[in-house]
């Protein structure tokens, strides 16, 4: 298949017989790969390659997954997906407060991988016809250059929280379900078990400064979803 220049993908995983399907099928499929095989040599390879995604294990030799996920976060806001072959939700949670941006659970079904990736690529790029901005008093949402800033300061966000973000507060005063959030952050319905909405909304919250006991400002309407506070954020 003709390479279609879709950007470079980091891989780790230990497993070097599904690393090579994994990175021959996205190969395939537009993509640069790089394979790494152990958790202690994720972080170096990443500042080397500067991948524009990162598809991470976690159960890694030399260092475990959500350890090379907080590291690489902690200098980078690229997306991350983590591959796991629990499905016990509390370790896809870890997952996702370690700031990984979504999972795909083994065994892979490398389309499903490959949906996914390209979905992260999609929100990475915004497209025109959502560019601008949005402010409510001390809250400045930039589109355009993807910044965030309260009374002032900059705020921090992955990738994953700023769409969330952007999402809640393009329906200011709505209230939006988990299915909903879901469905138009990933193109997947709510589960009844997948928590990673309430994870990435408690991220939210605590970064924006909103009171995690008596949330003002992304409030939750019990039984029925979030909701966006427009006027939360004045002086």
């Amino acid at each position: 298949m003709e390479n279609l220049g879709l950007g470079k993908v980091l891989l780790v995983e230990d497993d070097e017989k599904l690393a090579g399907l994994i990175a021959h099928f996205l190969s395939q499929h537009g993509f640069e790969v790089r394979v790494v095989h152990r958790g202690d040599k994720a972080l170096a390879a990443f500042l080397d390659f500067k991948p524009k995604i990162v598809v991470l294990d976690l159960m890694l030799p030399g260092q475990s997954g959500l350890h090379v996920c907080r590291e690489i976060r902690n200098v980078s806001d690229t997306p991350i997906v983590i591959l796991t072959a629990k499905e016990d939700d509390l370790d896809h949670i870890l997952g996702l407060e370690s700031g990984a941006d979504d999972y795909v659970i083994k065994p892979i079904k490398p389309p499903v991988l490959l949906a996914r990736l390209r979905a992260l690529q999609r929100r990475q790029v915004p497209e025109p016809t959502v560019r601008g901005a949005l402010e409510f008093g001390q809250l400045s949402i930039d589109r355009s250059c993807r910044l965030v800033s309260l009374g002032g300061d900059r705020i921090d966000l992955t990738t994953m929280e700023f769409e969330l973000l952007w999402l809640l507060a393009s329906s200011a005063g709505k209230i939006l379900s988990r299915d909903d959030i879901l469905n138009r952050m990933r193109g997947i319905a709510f589960d009844g078990l997948n928590r990673s909405v309430d994870v990435y909304i408690s991220k939210l919250r605590s970064k924006l400064n909103d009171n995690p006991r008596e949330p003002m400002c992304i409030k939750t309407i019990w039984g029925k979803g979030y909701l966006f506070n427009p006027f939360a954020w004045e002086v």
